[in-house]
C-alpha cells in the first residue's frame, strides 16, 4: 500500500496554484476514493468529520478546483462522496513522488536551488552550496529560483582517485570524513565543498583504491541519476 511518510509535506501544483499535501490529507483522499464516504474516510484517517471537511475546503480553495463530489444523504454526514478527476490526479502525483522515495531508500537528500535553465538542451543547473553546482535533466514544471530536493542514491555515486573523461557530467573533488561497514558494503561519507555525500562501495574496491579517512578523492554521478522534488 502506498503511504506518504508522516511529517513530510509534498507540494502539489495544478495550473500555477499549489498546496502542501501531508500524510493526513493524502490518507483522507485515499480513503474517500476507496470507501465513497467522507465519514468513513475521516474515521480511517483518525480525524473528525469537521476536520475532514476543512481539509477538503482548504485544498479546493488553494487549487481553485473541486476535488470531491458529494451527494446528500441522511443526517450526521451521510451520503456518498467520490473524487473528481482532479482529486484522483492529486492521488496519482503523490503516489509517483512516494515511489521515487521508496525506490531510493538509501539516498542523499540535499536541498538545492535552481540557478539556470537551458530549455533547448533540456538541462538545468542546481546549486547545493556556493561551491557545488549540478547539471541535471530539465523538469518543465520548474523555474529558476525554485527550491528543490535532490535525491541521489548512495550506489549511484562513483569514487575515483582522479577525474576521468567519461559520460559522467557531475564530478567533484572531496574528502573522506567517515567510513562505516554496512552489511557487505562500506558506506563512505565525503565532504564536497561543505555538503556531505554518501557512497556505498564494496570492501574490495575500498582496498583497491586505498581509501582512508582524510583522503582526498573525486566523486561522480550521471545527471540522470538525480531525482528531484519541488519544495
Amino acid at each position: 500500500m502506498t503511504e506518504v511518510k508522516a511529517g513530510v509535506e509534498y507540494k502539489i501544483s495544478i495550473d500555477d496554484n499549489s498546496f502542501l499535501l501531508n500524510s493526513k490529507k493524502f490518507d483522507l483522499l485515499k480513503y474517500i476514493n476507496n470507501t465513497g464516504s467522507i465519514t468513513e474516510a475521516a474515521k480511517l484517517t483518525k480525524i473528525s468529520y469537521r476536520t475532514a471537511l476543512n481539509y477538503i475546503s482548504k485544498i479546493e480553495s488553494n487549487l481553485e478546483i473541486a476535488i470531491v463530489s458529494t451527494q446528500k444523504g441522511g443526517s450526521g454526514g451521510g451520503g456518498s462522496a467520490t473524487l473528481t478527476s482532479e482529486g484522483k490526479m492529486i492521488l496519482k502525483e503523490c503516489k509517483k513522488i512516494n515511489a521515487i522515495m521508496e525506490l531510493h531508500r538509501d539516498v542523499n537528500e540535499i536541498e538545492a536551488n535552481i540557478i539556470s535553465i537551458d530549455r533547448p538542451k533540456g538541462i538545468m543547473k542546481i546549486e547545493l552550496n556556493p561551491q557545488v553546482q549540478l547539471t541535471i535533466p530539465l523538469n518543465e514544471n520548474y523555474n529558476v529560483g525554485d527550491k528543490i530536493l535532490a535525491l541521489i542514491s548512495y550506489d549511484n555515486i562513483f569514487i575515483m582517485l582522479k577525474p576521468q573523461e567519461s559520460s559522467i557530467r557531475n564530478i567533484f573533488k572531496g574528502q573522506i570524513i567517515e567510513m562505516k561497514l554496512e552489511g557487505e558494503m562500506i558506506r563512505v561519507k565525503i565532504d564536497i565543498g561543505g555538503t556531505d555525500i554518501f557512497s556505498d562501495i564494496t570492501v574490495s574496491a575500498t582496498k583497491e583504491l586505498n581509501l582512508t579517512l582524510g583522503k582526498e578523492i573525486y566523486i561522480g554521478f550521471k545527471a540522470v541519476s538525480v531525482a528531484t522534488l519541488k519544495l
